[in-house]
Order: structure tokens, then C-alpha cells, then sequence
């Protein structure tokens, strides 16, 4: 049995289990052992008193670790120590597999694409990731079973981590005490074959060194890792009768998989999924209290380390570094460990070959278009000879058929049908066109799928793009349809691409590129295409319009933007990234005609970031939005007299006082009239910045939808004073209260116009209410108030109901959902309606009214002095027993239009009473709910 990785140390524990007669006789049983093997002897004397570490240490120094612990092995079933020998034999399992492992991962290490950039990366673990790794499987009583989701972008290096965890696991460096065996099972391998069980993706590993039964015995110390698992088109939506809880069941690979996902097979094991974002879709939603991790790949540091890496002057590393974090499209694109060696590659070829660095990075096709232009052309050549022109043609068609066929893996069919032989490979791997798929079949992918994007561009601005052998691809004006109409999710960067290529000087590359092989009429068809595109309102409707912008950037042609921009006359644009900001930026000031723009500027989805290897994805500082807003400041003067609407979303951003210029929009253009900014860290200096624009002679906002701290409320408070333009405020979802004083007392001014506050969920509290109360006492414009979300309960109500009965308090709509009210505070809402004529609509709905409560605000309505219209009694915890009194109010009540009675369990009877009461002459009731 191998034994080398048991050092001395391991065998002196197992003499220490001997007792001491045992020990007595296991020394003389070695003495003879030794003999029978013709080994070196060892002598009575050198045994006679020799205590058990000095006599490991010397089986260690005659034999050796490996013989030493060979001759052991021997011993113990002569001692009757089952126990010793099953250990040993438990131990020596799980070492040799840890060894197999580790040669295992070794080679994929090597042979993986990543190879160049693990010149300045080796396969060993950070301290960072460890600890990450090993936070993610750390015992919590929420967690178990432990289900760890790793998501990440094609590329992105999820299977360059995955490779990192199991062999430091193999070293004993991760997940020392936690699991005893870690399986990794990598989806594009397991896709080809048919039917399996769980035991036979076990046995794949090293079938001769796994103990199966002992394995699964404690399932506990087991952890599973999936690796590529969109490869197996997996949805997670079978219905359990279809899976299995039989580990040694044969089944086909995705129902297996499945179960163990589903936790019908080992379901106290660890799991751990890579996968790319939403595949399949709801996944978060199909498994068991996931724990969702986002991998983003290359941090700053690592990309500019990587720079340093590659270039040999260190001076010219920081150059291209500098250039391509100038660009931020480029510089998120090399977040991805591969695209990052091929930007370095490109830009340093471009180096030695005396071009200008600065020119190449201005965009990403220009970048692109660089690095195949120098994989095919030799260094001391002007272009490629007529075979690398005839090769890349090819590629450029086998890119298109993938594109609208969604195929990324390419077999021998797929490459002969394009022009692509067999001979070719050899080539097309060693230029890093190519990686192989898998081991196991003569299949291949491009590196990465933005290159494959990138030769399908090519191919339309060939000579006869519609030529092709396969009639599934598509003409370039359905290219360019399917592209900002976004019917195909998997494109992300062809029709940018595409309408980059369209640039002169990328032209001009082309024609060097191709030669007589592509045609110069293509181009202006192209633009002819899109600007008709624009033109028709139909498609604008359906339209990405980032998908545009990003294309326009691409072009960098002012005349052209202007052209295709100035028939705009509306645009929603999600921020998302920084590139989003100077993409928008650029293309915001050809939008002469434009009358209505939506900004929604949001964080990625709500998972946590595997911080150790990104950067965070959040904006940058406001330098960027300085520059963006500055823009739009300046092309708000042109449309002032059509924009009317400006809705800015910004979610968990960390921004500075320079946050001014952003709110110069607000003067630079007199007819917006709607902001909605929701900053949840909005500083106090930028509080103060937004309300002394607000009242500014020249802003004209009526409708405000912000975030703010109640510090923030005192200067709010001299807004509603000063602008008396500002007719809705809606500061719902912060923390308030302390603010509320302040804003209460202005509100009561009689300079204060407001007409709706909404101050849904702002943690007030009953405390709050006498302010409310005086300030309803003195204000006659406000119409609404909504107070909904926050615990006013009945004493906050009997207090806010003593101005609500003036009859001089003009206040029209009143919501108090989910405000905490019992029957207790019903008398009080009944006074009121029936002594203030101005309350016409009123919704209690979420309180626990019940029927005590709905009996006295239903003899409340037909008083004379009721005009409620609308009432809102949904999900109060009300039942038939209510039903009488509502009916009666119902049939009686001259006002009340709408009742909304949603949520509540009332029964047929009482439901049958409420229709009957509707059909009485005197009913006045439109819409029942």
C-alpha cells in the first residue's frame, strides 16, 4: 500500500495505540518481518528498551517512510488490532486520492488557456481566498446543508479557482478538518456521457484508491463541486418523482446531478456550483438556502500587476495600463484574466511595432480588430499571405453560423462546412484561436466568446456576407434587428462591433486584413440600414437603446450620431458600469429633439462579491459623473424646451460634494419638473448642495422623490418655504423621525404650498404625531398625506384625529396602512368622518381594524357629513360578522364609490349580503374589491 505521505510522526501515533504488551510483541514481529523481506536486521539489543518514538525514528532511518510503514501495515492484523488496520487503510484512501488529485489539477492547471497569465499567477492559493473559501462551508445554523452558488461571467476564471481550491484541498492547505474527500465534476466532460450514477462519477476519479461504501457513510465530510453547469442545459425543474435518492442508481447525467442538487441523493453533503449568471433562470429560487457568490474576476491591482508582468519595461507597462484604464469598456473587459493577456498582448505587439498606443485603446473594436490583425500577419509583413487570408475567412464564417445558431463548441461538421480542416488545428491552437474543449472529443471553442464575436462582426463586412453554407445565419440587416432589439441574450458585443468596424481607419486595417476579398460597398449600406432604422417609431419602441449608444461610441462619427440621434424624442438608460456614463455621455449631445430621458443608475444583482478577487463594482468617484452630468448639463440647454421629465435612480452609491454639478441639471433646464433620486448615502454637503438648488430662481421642480436623513429634513424644511413651485414631496423609506419637528413646523407656514407628503416607511413612531397634528391645524394646501409603514398605533392616531376633525383642516386623502391600529382607534377615525366634509379618501388597509372596528366606521359613512369616496379596509382581519354593517352602509351612503375588501376572509354569506346591498337603488358604490 503507498505510503510515502505517512511521515514517522503518523507512525509513532499508531505505536502509541499499542498497549504495552503489544508494542513488546510488535517490535519482535518487525525483527522477523524485516528478516523474511531480506532487509537490513535490526538487532535484540537496539529494540530491548527502545521507547515507541525512538523506535519509529529508527524503522524511519533503516527502511525509510515507505518501508516503514509497509512492515506496520504487516504487523497489525498479526496483533488482532482490526481497528489500526481499517484506519490505515481509511488514511491511506484519502492521501492517495489527495495525490491524485493534486497530478490531476497540476496538468489541467497547464493545460488550461489561462497558461499566460499564470506566468505573473501561480496555482497557489492567497491567504484572501482561503479565508473566502473557507467561509463559505463555515458551520452556521442557517446553512446546513451547505449549498455554495459561484457565479461569474464566461471566462471570468471560475474554473482557474475551482483548480486553485482543489489542489491547495490536496496539500492539506483548505478544508483540512472539514472534508474528508472533495469531487469535482466538471459538466462539459460529463455531458457526453449517457446514462451514470453518483458512485460512477465517483469511481471516474480513481476508482483503484476510493473507498465508496466508506465515503458515503459520512456523507457529511463530502463536498461536491460542479463546475460549467449551463453546459448540461439543466433547468432544476423536474418534478421529484423523476429524481433519485439512490446513489447507485443509474440515471441519465442531468437527473443525477439534479438530485444531488436537489438534495434528494446525500443530502447532508456540501455543494459547490459554478455557473454562469441566470443559468438556469430562478436558480436561486430551485435550491435549499443557496449561498450566492459573484466572482468578477481581476481586481486593478491584478490587472495592472499582470501589465507589469507582461511588458519588460516597466515604463511602457504603466503606459498601456494607463491607456486602457482611460477606457472604461476596455479596462471593465479586462476583469477577465484572458481578455486581459490578449489587451496586454495587442498592446504590446502594437508597441514593437511602432504604432500609437493611444489611438489602438480608443476603443474596443479598435483593440480587437489589432490583435487579429497581428495574429495573422507576420512582423515585417504589411498583411497575411492569401492562406492566413482564406484561414481567417473561415473562421470569420464558422464565428456567424455560432452566433444564430448559439453554438460555442464547434465539431468536425461545423468546421468543414466553414473551410476549416483538420490540419488547420494544430495552427488555430498554437495562435490561441482556439482551445480544445474537452479530452474527451475533437471539439473547439474560441478562446473566449467576445473573439467570436468579434470574426462574426468581420464576416458582414466581407466581400458576400450572405453567402454562407448554413441557412441559419442571418443578413446584416437582420444582424443588426436581432442585436438592439436584444432577441438574442447571448449577443453582447457583435452589432457594436460591427458598427465600430465601420470606421475609416478601422476600414482601412480591414482592407489590409482582407484584401480583394471583401468589398468597400458594404459600409455605406450599413449606415444607410441603421439610420432607417431610427427613423421608424415601431422599432424604437422595441429598441435597446444602450445597444446604440454603445455603437455610436464605437463609431466615434460625430455626423453620423447626430443623424441617427436627433429622431429620438424619449430614452431609458440603466447605468450600470462606469462606461455606461461617458457611452451616454456621448451620444446624449446628438439627441437635439429628445423630450423625455430616464438615468437608472444601479449596483450588480443582490449576491455577495468574492471580494479577495475584484474590484468592487461600484461607480467610481464623482469625477465620472462630473463629466457625465457636465455633458448633459450643456445638451439640456439645447432641448430645454422639450425635456419634461428627468428620473435619476441611484441605489447605495457612496458620492462626494461634487455632487453640485449633477444638481445643475436642475437649473440648466426651466421646464423639468420630475426628480426622483434615491441615494441611500447621500452626504449632509450634498443635502445642502440639492436644497439650495431647489430653490434656485430657475428650477421649476414640482415633483421630488428623494433620499434624506433627518439632519437633512431641518434644511428640507426651508425648501418648502422658499420654492413655492414644489407641489409633491415623497421621502418614503428613510429614517426620519428626528427630522420631523423641523419639517412639520414648515409645513404648518402659511408660505408652504405642498399638496402631497408621502413619509411611507420612515420608522415614525407615535411621538411623531403631535407635529402632524399642528401642522394640519395650519395648512390649507395640503391635500395628501401619507404616513403608511410606520407604527403610529392608536395613541399616535387619537392625536393626529384631533386636527383631522376640524373641519378647516382641507386634508382630501389620508394613508395609514400598516400603521399598527386596532378597534381602539376606530372611534376616533369615525369622528372624524363625520365631522370633516373635506376626507375623501381614506385606506386602513394592513391594520388589525376586524370587525369591531369595521362596524364602527361603517355607521360613520352615511352621516351627513361623510363624504368619504374611497375606503380601503383590505387585509384588516375582517370576516362575515362585519358584513351587515358594511352592507348597510353601502346601501345607505350617498359618497362612497370604491371599497376595497381584498384579503379578508368574509365568507359566501357575507359576500352575498355586500351584492345584495349593491343593488339597492340608493347605492351609490362603483367598485367593490
Amino acid at each position: 500500500m503507498a505510503a510515502s505521505f505517512i511521515p514517522d510522526f503518523r507512525l509513532m501515533w499508531y505505536l502509541e495505540e499499542l498497549r504495552r504488551k503489544e508494542f513488546v510483541k510488535f517490535k519482535e514481529l518487525i525483527r522477523q518481518e524485516a528478516w523474511n523481506r531480506g532487509l537490513p536486521p535490526i538487532t535484540g539489543s537496539e529494540i530491548r528498551n527502545v521507547k515507541r518514538q525512538g523506535f519509529a525514528g529508527l524503522l524511519k532511518e533503516r527502511y525509510g517512510e515507505q518501508q516503514a510503514w509497509d512492515l506496520a501495515l504487516s504487523i497489525f492484523p498479526k496483533l488482532n488490532r482490526k481497528d489500526l488496520c481499517e484506519k490505515a487503510a481509511r488514511e491511506s484512501a484519502i492521501h492517495a486520492y489527495r495525490a491524485h488529485v493534486k497530478e490531476k489539477f497540476s496538468r489541467l492547471w497547464c493545460r488550461e488557456s489561462f497558461t499566460e497569465v499564470q506566468g505573473c499567477f501561480d496555482q497557489t492559493i492567497t491567504q484572501e481566498e482561503g479565508a473566502s473559501l473557507e467561509d463559505y462551508f463555515t458551520p452556521r445554523a442557517a446553512r446546513k446543508p451547505h449549498t455554495v452558488v459561484l457565479h461569474g461571467v464566461p471566462r471570468i476564471g471560475k474554473t482557474r479557482l475551482l483548480t486553485k481550491l482543489m489542489l491547495a484541498w490536496s496539500d492539506g492547505r483548505l478544508y483540512r478538518d472539514r472534508f474528508s474527500f472533495v469531487f469535482y465534476f466538471c459538466c462539459r466532460e460529463l455531458k457526453q456521457l449517457t446514462a451514470t450514477s453518483l458512485v460512477g462519477l465517483i469511481s471516474r476519479e480513481r476508482p483503484d484508491c476510493i473507498p465508496i461504501t466508506e465515503i458515503v457513510a459520512q456523507p457529511e465530510r463530502l463536498l461536491f463541486i460542479i463546475d460549467s453547469f449551463e453546459e448540461l442545459c439543466c433547468t432544476l425543474s423536474e418534478p421529484e418523482s423523476e429524481l433519485c435518492s439512490d446513489w447507485r442508481e443509474e440515471r441519465p447525467v442531468k437527473t443525477v446531478l439534479g438530485s444531488l442538487l436537489r438534495r434528494k441523493i446525500l443530502p447532508e453533503a456540501a455543494l459547490l456550483l459554478a455557473v454562469m449568471p441566470e443559468r438556469p433562470p430562478g436558480l436561486q429560487n430551485i435550491l435549499e438556502h443557496p449561498n450566492m457568490q459573484v466572482l468578477t474576476g481581476f481586481q486593478q491591482s491584478h490587472r495592472k500587476q499582470y501589465f507589469c508582468c507582461l511588458f519588460e519595461d516597466r515604463g511602457q507597462a504603466l503606459e498601456a495600463f494607463s491607456l486602457v484604464r482611460d477606457n472604461e469598456q476596455l479596462f471593465t473587459m479586462c476583469r477577465v484574466p484572458l481578455l486581459c493577456w490578449m489587451v496586454g498582448t495587442c498592446l504590446k505587439q502594437e508597441l514593437e511595432r511602432g504604432r500609437d498606443l493611444a489611438a489602438t485603446c480608443c476603443r474596443i473594436s479598435s483593440v480587437f480588430l489589432s490583435y487579429v490583425f497581428n495574429l495573422f500577419t507576420p512582423k515585417d509583413a504589411h498583411c497575411p499571405s492569401q492562406q492566413d487570408r482564406d484561414q481567417l475567412k473561415a473562421l470569420c464564417s464558422l464565428a456567424a453560423e455560432g452566433m444564430w445558431t448559439d453554438t460555442w463548441v464547434f465539431g468536425e461538421e461545423e468546421l468543414g462546412r466553414n473551410g476549416i480542416a483538420d490540419a488547420d488545428i494544430p495552427t488555430l491552437l498554437d495562435l490561441k484561436v482556439f482551445r480544445k474543449y474537452s479530452e474527451s472529443v475533437r471539439a473547439y471553442s474560441f478562446i473566449h466568446m467576445c473573439l467570436q464575436e468579434f470574426y462574426a462582426a468581420m464576416f458582414y463586412l466581407l466581400d458576400s456576407p450572405g453567402g454562407h453554407p448554413s441557412p441559419a445565419v442571418g443578413c446584416t440587416e437582420a444582424l443588426l434587428l436581432t442585436f438592439l432589439k436584444k432577441e438574442k441574450s447571448s449577443w453582447v458585443f457583435v452589432g457594436s462591433f460591427l458598427m465600430g468596424l465601420l470606421r475609416e481607419s478601422e476600414q482601412q486595417k480591414l482592407d489590409a486584413l482582407f484584401g480583394s476579398q471583401r468589398s468597400r460597398a458594404v459600409e455605406p449600406q450599413l449606415r444607410g440600414y441603421l439610420r432607417s432604422l431610427t427613423e421608424q417609431e415601431d422599432f424604437l419602441q422595441q429598441m435597446e437603446f444602450p445597444l446604440l449608444f454603445y455603437g455610436l461610441f464605437e463609431m466615434q462619427s460625430d455626423a453620423f450620431a447626430s443623424q441617427v440621434m436627433r429622431g429620438l424624442r424619449g430614452v431609458h438608460l440603466p447605468i450600470r458600469e462606469n462606461a455606461d456614463l461617458a457611452v451616454s455621455a456621448y451620444c446624449l449631445k446628438y439627441c437635439s429633439n429628445l423630450r423625455e430621458v430616464c438615468f437608472q443608475v444601479s449596483n450588480p444583482p443582490a449576491f455577495h462579491t468574492l471580494g479577495v478577487l475584484t474590484d468592487s463594482l461600484q461607480p467610481k468617484p464623482w469625477t465620472l459623473y462630473i463629466y457625465y452630468f457636465t455633458v448633459l448639463t450643456f445638451n439640456l440647454k439645447i432641448i430645454s424646451c422639450w425635456t419634461q421629465y428627468l428620473c435619476i435612480y441611484m441605489v447605495d452609491l457612496c458620492v462626494s460634494g461634487e455632487i453640485r454639478i449633477l444638481f445643475e441639471v436642475l437649473t440648466s433646464n426651466p421646464n423639468l419638473r420630475n426628480l426622483t433620486l434615491t441615494c441611500t448615502n447621500l452626504s449632509h454637503k450634498d443635502e445642502l448642495v440639492l436644497c439650495s438648488t431647489l430653490t434656485h430662481p430657475v428650477c421649476h421642480i414640482e415633483q421630488l422623490n428623494s433620499s434624506f436623513s433627518s439632519e437633512g429634513c431641518r434644511v428640507l424644511s426651508f425648501v418648502l418655504l422658499r420654492n413655492n413651485k414644489l407641489k409633491v414631496l415623497d421621502l418614503s423609506g428613510n429614517e426620519l423621525e428626528e427630522g420631523m419637528p423641523a419639517l412639520c413646523e414648515a409645513l404648518g407656514h402659511p408660505d408652504c404650498t405642498l399638496q402631497h407628503l408621502v413619509l411611507a416607511n420612515c420608522q415614525l413612531t407615535e411621538h411623531c404625531a403631535q407635529h402632524f397634528s399642528e401642522a394640519l391645524l395650519r395648512n390649507t394646501h395640503l391635500s395628501l398625506l401619507d404616513l403608511s409603514g410606520n407604527a403610529l398605533k392608536d395613541e399616535g392616531l387619537a392625536v393626529l384625529c384631533e386636527a383631522l376633525r376640524q373641519p378647516t383642516c382641507s386634508l382630501q386623502s389620508l394613508r395609514l396602512r400598516s400603521c399598527s391600529i386596532t378597534p381602539r382607534g376606530c372611534p376616533d377615525l369615525a369622528s372624524v368622518l363625520t365631522s370633516n366634509p373635506n376626507l375623501r379618501s381614506l385606506e386602513l388597509g394592513g391594520n388589525y381594524i376586524r370587525d369591531a372596528g369595521a362596524a364602527l366606521l361603517s355607521r360613520a359613512l352615511p352621516h351627513p357629513q361623510c363624504c368619504l369616496s374611497n375606503l380601503s379596509l383590505d387585509s384588516c382581519q375582517l370576516t362575515g360578522a362585519c358584513c351587515q354593517y358594511v352592507a348597510s352602509a353601502i346601501a345607505s351612503s350617498q359618497t362612497l364609490h370604491v371599497l376595497d375588501l381584498r384579503g379578508n376572509v368574509l365568507g359566501p354569506s357575507g359576500v352575498m349580503l355586500l351584492c345584495a346591498a349593491g343593488r339597492h337603488p340608493g347605492c351609490s358604490l362603483r367598485t367593490l374589491r
